[in-house]
């Protein structure tokens, strides 16, 4: 009996002093000077990847030439893109106006929490447009038989689906965890594998979790986008006519940018976390990944689309005429 009130006693007193917790993050910089510099430069691109994002998703849904199912999900990896820059951006640049550091564990855990949540996302989105590709280039005839609405819209409510089971589960075992009272993070924002690291309770299952994880929704996708594009080379290689490769060429090659910018920049993030504990390096690849390119990407469709500048000027024209 004595035995099971202390057991009770010390859980209690283990989830206070956890939820009780105050997390301190990483300054970018600790030069006063700076700060209004790093102030204005994260909330101009915040604001620039919020507008040019939104005006992707405005062009898509009013222009009917664009519903078609690669621009369907293109307008969601850009909600995709707010989604993830907003979890992380307006927290940093209230930080350096304020000069606080300091957020609550109910906080980080949500921070971290829809940071991993679209990250995942976005990977699954990359995927589902690669297979999108496959159908339209090789299969042509038959692209609006495999890809109708009905079975677009079911692949993204899968991936927010399946993501959303994942990132439960993390929260779920990160909730197991202790953290003191005022536990130092070295990072810019509540970053999982960052997390783990200042842990007071054994993380085993977590980080057992977390590869596992990794495993499942990386490689798999990476394999997936990697066997789809060498049956599309394959089958353009064949072609004889040379203005038939054109455009093939010109839409894959749009999203094998953003591919490769955001799985870039992703695992230079955990490669840096996991291979060196220098704090600058890993917030140097952080910022690539959180707010760089989810700012570059839609510049990346727009510049490199006919279809979708022509929507987007006919849709500033107006605003432009206003002013």
């Amino acid at each position: 009996m004595i035995s099971e009130v202390g057991k009770c006693t010390s859980y209690l007193e283990a989830k206070n002093y956890t939820e009780f917790s105050e997390f301190f993050l990483l300054d970018l910089s600790e030069d006063p000077e700076i700060q209004p510099i790093l102030f204005g430069l994260f909330l101009s691109m915040y604001l620039v990847t919020v507008l040019r994002n939104l005006l992707i998703i405005l062009a898509v849904s009013s222009d009917s030439h664009l519903h078609t199912p690669m621009y369907f999900f293109l307008s969601n990896l850009s909600f995709v893109d707010i989604g993830f820059t907003s979890t992380t951006i307006p927290k940093m640049t209230v930080d350096i106006l304020t000069h606080s550091r300091v957020i609550s564990y109910g906080g980080c855990l949500m921070q971290m929490s829809l940071a991993l949540f679209f990250a995942c996302v976005y990977d699954m989105l990359l995927t589902v447009m690669a297979y999108d590709r496959l159908v339209a280039i090789c299969h042509p005839l038959h692209y609006t038989v495999i890809m109708n609405p009905g079975f677009c819209g079911l692949l993204v409510l899968i991936s927010w689906f399946i993501m959303t089971l994942v990132v439960l589960a993390q929260v779920i075992l990160i909730r197991r965890l202790t953290f003191p009272r005022a536990t130092e993070v070295p990072h810019f924002f509540c970053e999982l594998v960052q997390d783990l690291k200042v842990a007071h309770s054994d993380s085993l299952i977590n980080n057992m979790y977390l590869y596992l994880s990794a495993v499942l929704l990386d490689v798999f996708p990476i394999t997936g986008f990697l066997y789809f594009y060498s049956k599309i080379i394959s089958f353009l290689v064949r072609m004889s006519s040379t203005a038939g490769k054109k455009k093939p060429f010109s839409t894959c090659g749009s999203h094998l940018c953003v591919v490769c910018l955001f799985c870039g920049t992703g695992v230079g993030v955990y490669f840096s976390s996991a291979v060196t504990s220098s704090s600058q390096s890993s917030t140097i690849a952080s910022v690539m990944y959180t707010v760089v390119t989810p700012m570059l990407n839609p510049f990346i469709y727009s510049l490199r689309n006919k279809d979708v500048k022509g929507v987007l000027g006919r849709l500033l024209s107006p605003a432009a005429s206003c002013l």
